[in-house]
């Protein structure tokens, strides 16, 4: 059964409907990539899949035991977040919030190690007790994939994760994500205007314009019109 299926779904935005007639489905340890122009209806998606606007049109259905609270979200960030004051720790901690009992002052034991698992994995335990906001960009992101960790067992889905990245940065980040759906069996799902990166590295594509151009495998993406004209190959 898939994790997410999305039924011919429209999606509106200030009373404006910017997206409309789309339908497809995210299985376990797929890594789909949304990708589209400015405008063309991603931010809604991700809204809707996160349960913050509901659709106009449509339904979105969660399956094979997933809750819409049991995604791991990284959200593109904001120059307030980027200045946030608090620590490495306290931060990738943060994300075990969903599935803390209801009133628990302290994190367990076992939030505390998947916390610490997590900043091993991203290979940033070395800087846990720094302050957040005075971490690199690239830093910063791998904190917040650890954080989006901590909130999930199955699936993450990241917006725009490497904006305003440097090209060495942003290649080292992609194949950590690669790990991440390969070695742990996390399915993803990430928002790109980065098509020729999304095309590198996903299985499947969703390509919106205010409606649904293309879903499916990637490599089927690659032989179509609209798939050699943003990847680059026409």
């Amino acid at each position: 059964m898939s994790l997410i299926k999305c039924e011919n779904i429209a999606l509106a935005y200030d009373g404006k409907e910017v997206a409309s007639d789309i339908s497809f489905q995210v299985n376990r340890n797929d890594y789909l990539c949304i990708v589209g122009e400015n405008g063309s209806g991603k931010s809604s998606l991700i809204k809707a899949i996160l349960g913050l606007i509901k659709p106009t049109r449509g339904q979105i259905v969660f399956g094979d035991g997933l809750k819409q609270s049991e995604i791991g979200y990284l959200p593109q960030q904001t120059a307030v977040q980027k200045d946030f004051p608090a620590s490495v720790n306290e931060v990738v901690l943060s994300g075990c919030l969903n599935s803390s009992r209801a009133f628990a002052p302290f994190y367990t034991k076992e939030q505390k190690n998947k916390a610490y698992e997590n900043m091993e994995r991203l290979r940033i335990s070395d800087l846990k007790d720094k302050c957040y906001r005075e971490l690199s960009g690239g830093q910063q992101q791998r904190v917040l994939l650890a954080r989006a960790l901590c909130a999930t067992k199955s699936i993450l889905l990241l917006d725009e994760p490497v904006t305003g990245l440097d090209p060495i940065v942003t290649s080292d980040f992609y194949k950590l994500i690669n790990e991440i759906n390969v070695g742990m069996d996390i399915t993803v799902i990430m928002v790109s205007h980065d098509i020729a990166s999304a095309v590198e590295n996903s299985t499947h594509i969703l390509h919106l314009q205010h409606k649904q151009l293309f879903y499916g495998k990637t490599k089927d993406y690659l032989e179509t019109d609209i798939g050699k004209y943003f990847s680059g190959n026409i």
